[in-house]
């Protein structure tokens, strides 16, 4: 295959799991031009992935949701000439557009409803107990091709980098200087470590460790991290929903750890070869754990109902995150 396409999986830290795929596409088919479809939220992740070539975003739930426009992407899958689709999450709308495209080779896991649009069914047996690296890596060895490395890797750019060194030198981190990022968002409650754990393990990086601290988010995080904040009393460096995906990564880049609960920025950091200090509860590292190539400490403590994946979003304890405790942080730094 000299042209291929990849339909992404929808969020941060799936995204960063499935980069191997990427690097195992191109040593597979040397030479080779890889395009990716994803959704909007993805689209600055996959940028900072060394060997994908272009992006297309399609917004399947927004602006792409009218029939023509799912008629305009074939007739652009089309002119593309792709030899091959390989699918990283079913989707029976996307495999049909990618048929109507008259792409020749469709890739994907084997599904009822994927009969027709995907021609090249792969064996969907045997995935629960997978790290998800590996199981977006099965879809193409399934498919028959060979898989050398199954670390993530992410690259910021130069460009990305001075950008950060400004916007941490506007804050009072002055170039060189070490800091470390606090990450206190999480993209469901039942993962997140409460705030007044963050509230003083930021007190105590900073009087303790006598180290900056950067508290990071997402714009839904603003309130959190301020709240944070206050209640740390040592003044950190707020970011929550000043940066972009791209330019948090360079940030990150730039610090000496980051310590998250199971997160998008989490898996971000550690493809970038950051050393990472990982809260779990609910979620297990065995499947959802840091695999970059920095190092990653996890913290996880057996309360008994965390010993699988738990998705009880209800529960009034949330005793698996309570469990881990500001000195059990401190104590591996």
């Amino acid at each position: 295959m000299k042209t291929i396409l990849v339909v992404s999986v929808n969020w941060l830290g799936d995204v960063v799991f499935s980069t191997p795929v990427y690097k195992a596409l191109k040593d597979n088919y040397p030479g080779s031009r890889i395009t990716v479809l994803a959704v909007p939220r993805v689209e600055d992740v996959l940028s900072l992935c060394p060997y994908i070539d272009e992006v297309i975003v399609y917004d399947e739930d927004g602006s792409d949701r009218p029939l023509v426009e799912k008629v305009r992407l074939a007739s652009q899958l089309r002119r593309g000439r792709f030899d091959g689709v390989f699918f990283l999450r079913p989707s029976v709308s996307r495999g049909w557009i990618t048929a109507l495209a008259g792409i020749p080779v469709r890739v994907g896991f084997k599904t009822k409803n994927a009969l027709g649009c995907i021609n090249r069914q792969v064996s969907n047996t045997g995935l629960e107990d997978l790290h998800r690296v590996d199981v977006y890596l099965s879809v193409i060895e399934r498919f028959g091709l060979v898989v050398r490395d199954r670390y993530c890797r992410l690259v910021v750019s130069e460009d990305s980098l001075a950008l950060a060194d400004r916007l941490l030198n506007a804050r009072g981190i002055k170039e060189r200087e070490s800091f470390c990022v606090v990450n206190t968002g999480g993209n469901w409650d039942l993962k997140q470590w409460p705030w007044e754990r963050f509230a003083e393990l930021t007190r105590r990086l900073v009087q303790k460790k006598g180290i900056k601290v950067v508290l990071s988010g997402s714009g839904q995080d603003v309130d959190r991290v301020a709240r944070i904040a206050a209640l740390s009393g040592v003044e950190p460096v707020e970011l929550a929903g000043v940066t972009s995906l791209a330019s948090a990564a360079a940030v990150f880049t730039r610090s000496q750890y980051i310590i998250s609960a199971d997160s998008g920025p989490l898996h971000l950091a550690s493809a970038l070869g950051i050393r990472t200090i990982a809260i779990f509860g609910p979620t297990r590292p065995e499947i959802t754990g840091p695999r970059g190539q920095g190092r990653a400490d996890v913290l996880i403590k057996d309360v008994g109902c965390n010993r699988k994946p738990c998705y009880y979003l209800e529960c009034p304890e949330n005793r698996c995150m309570r469990s881990v405790e500001v000195e059990d942080v401190i104590k591996i730094l």
